[in-house]
């Protein structure tokens, strides 16, 4: 069959195209690239030699310039009809690219298990198949495709378990995920990496102790292993074992002194334990063991904001600036703070304003209109956000949010409702907006536009944690269906196990429907992750209902220091103070 120069030329560069790896693979640097031809796949197997007839043309360009067009589901369809017929791996994984660019699960499923068939020795084809069968809940379909390209690691086996979980995160069977992590690890009983990666498995699927168990068997196995203890202090946080955590790095820095992550980490559990004296020890340590080091003079500024001592805080973040640190906006962020907190705001400003346009320009700009705000400039404020130029439709619905939220910390609720409702007639499918509306609305006892706003984003967004939170919490609150309320919290936990709103929300519906025991459990971890005066609130309701009043006043007075205007901090306090005067 003759081509004619042009067709030709297509075909060519089509064919040229199938058989690229991806950009930010070829971008790989020459050390880099030297390091994966030591691992490279190995050589797939011989290409079809399959007869270019004028129909196999005439997909090939249909394909192609249906993919150029945006009509992904029929270029992705047609490259997978043209898989079959050539039997070209390289079509196959065309095929599959298009496919998971269009979302199209069960096409992809069947054109990377071609793919597969196709180019078996293909580590590519194994994980993407591996990560498509996890995503639609095919976990035992999945399983001996994990155990490949376990085995395919060798040396390397233990980065590939230490990745493991990340592939599994979507799942929602955290039990099965547990499970299947388990089988996995069983031919690797001495190695640290399998243990980490069975207690992270726990540590999602909420079983402490096995997370706990595995943690420390890693440790064994691996003494000095930062990560490792690192984990295992985050697990004891987590079940509220602070002073245990406490005690576990205090242990492994003697034995590692040079270890910056753990000193860190021990700096950022007193300060969390209010131990500030030894706290700032840490630092000095710190700044002697790691002179010039930007990342430690950040996290030293960090940790000095918080505890207010903002000279230093002041001296380690100019310092940076002096360096070639990654980030510098950030750190001139920081500084808008320091002096914003000392109430210097004619210096916060200049801060902020410095900030340059890129990742934390328009972060920079909502704290100096939210800093006018509180100098009783909102008019200032709000005008400063109006003026700014969105870039995007994300920063738009960003800049709205900013506006209602400086309307709503002046009371001004249905202003507030009124900026974010106008924003979503332009965007209306915009969850983040849909999210804030609702909580908006909840201000003005407007629960049915609430609930219906909340199910709309849950429908958008089925992973948005705080859209289940916030309808948990909201029928919680109000005495509401309450069995309904605990399933939306726990799905709500289920997807952000950390977040301590959540745990304080689940506390808080167990106390209403009589668990007070487990209730008081969540509500305490959740306070120990975030001394919030709201999280404070509930927490001495409960210990006051279940006859601990002294540590009920104890935590309230504490918080009332900090938060002295949070209005359900003080009504809590003034209805049970005044119970217990009748």
């Amino acid at each position: 069959m003759s081509l004619s120069p042009v067709l030709s030329l297509a075909l060519l560069l089509l064919l040229a195209a199938c058989a690229q790896q991806p950009v930010k693979e070829q971008a790989a640097s020459a050390p880099a690239a030297k390091a994966a031809e030591k691992k490279a796949e190995p050589k797939g197997p011989p290409l079809p030699n399959r007869e270019l007839t004028e129909e196999l043309l005439f997909q090939y360009l249909l394909a192609e310039v249906a993919a150029q067009r945006g009509s992904l589901p029929i270029a992705a369809g047609t490259y997978l009809e043209l898989a079959k017929n050539t039997r070209d791996p390289r079509i196959a994984q065309r095929a599959t690219e298009l496919a998971l660019q269009s979302r199209l699960l069960t096409t992809a499923l069947e054109t990377a298990g071609l793919w597969l068939e196709l180019d078996p020795a293909s580590v590519r084809a194994r994980q993407t198949l591996a990560a498509l069968l996890v995503n639609t809940n095919k976990l035992d379909e999945a399983r001996p495709h994990l155990e490949k390209l376990l085995a395919a690691e060798q040396e390397n086996v233990g980065q590939g378990f230490l990745q493991l979980n990340g592939l599994l995160a979507r799942h929602n069977d955290k039990a099965a995920v547990l499970k299947l992590v388990r089988e996995l690890a069983k031919p690797f009983p001495r190695l640290a990496e399998a243990h980490v990666a069975m207690a992270q498995a726990a540590w999602y699927a909420g079983d402490l102790d096995a997370a706990i168990a595995d943690v420390k068997e890693a440790r064994a196995l691996r003494p000095d292993w930062e990560m490792a203890v690192l984990f295992q202090v985050q697990i004891l946080q987590r079940k509220g074992l602070n002073a245990q955590g406490l005690e576990e790095l205090r242990g492994y820095l003697s034995r590692y002194p040079k270890s910056r992550e753990a000193r860190l980490a021990f700096a950022r559990a007193l300060v969390a334990e209010k131990d500030y004296t030894r706290a700032r020890g840490e630092f000095q340590q710190l700044l002697a063991d790691f002179p010039g080091t930007p990342e430690v003079m950040v996290a030293v500024g960090l940790l000095s904001l918080q505890l207010k001592d903002y000279g230093i805080a002041e001296t380690q973040f100019r310092k940076v600036l002096e360096t070639n640190y990654r980030d510098l906006d950030t750190v001139r962020l920081y500084l808008g703070q320091v002096f914003e907190e000392q109430k210097r705001y004619e210096e916060a400003g200049e801060w902020y304003k410095s900030v340059v346009r890129g990742e934390q320009f328009l972060q920079a700009q909502i704290k100096y209109a939210a800093m006018l705000a509180r100098q009783g400039r909102l008019a200032d404020g709000r005008r400063h956000l109006q003026e700014l130029d969105a870039q995007n439709l994300q920063q738009r619905s960003q800049l709205a949010m900013a506006e209602a939220q400086l309307l709503r910390d002046s009371g001004s609720y249905q202003e507030a409702f009124d900026v974010l409702t106008r924003a979503l007639e332009k965007q209306p499918n915009t969850p983040d907006l849909l999210y804030d509306q609702a909580m908006a609305a909840e201000k003005l006892e407007r629960l049915d536009l609430l609930e219906s706003n909340l199910r709309k984003v849950i429908q958008l967004k089925p992973d948005h944690a705080h859209a289940y939170n916030a309808l948990g919490y909201t029928l919680a609150d109000r005495n509401q269906r309450l069995q309904e309320a605990r399933q939306l919290i726990e799905k709500a936990l289920a997807l952000a196990p950390e977040d301590p709103f959540i745990m304080d929300s689940m506390g808080w519906v167990l106390y209403r429907l009589g668990s007070i025991n487990e209730g008081l459990d969540f509500l305490r971890r959740a306070f120990a992750h975030r001394p919030d005066p709201e999280i404070a609130a509930h927490l001495g309701e409960v210990l006051w209902m279940k006859g601990e009043r002294d540590e009920a006043k104890r935590i309230w007075q504490s918080n009332l220091k900090d938060n002295p205007t949070n209005q359900l901090l003080l009504n809590t306090i003034k209805r049970f103070t005044a119970e217990a005067a009748r």
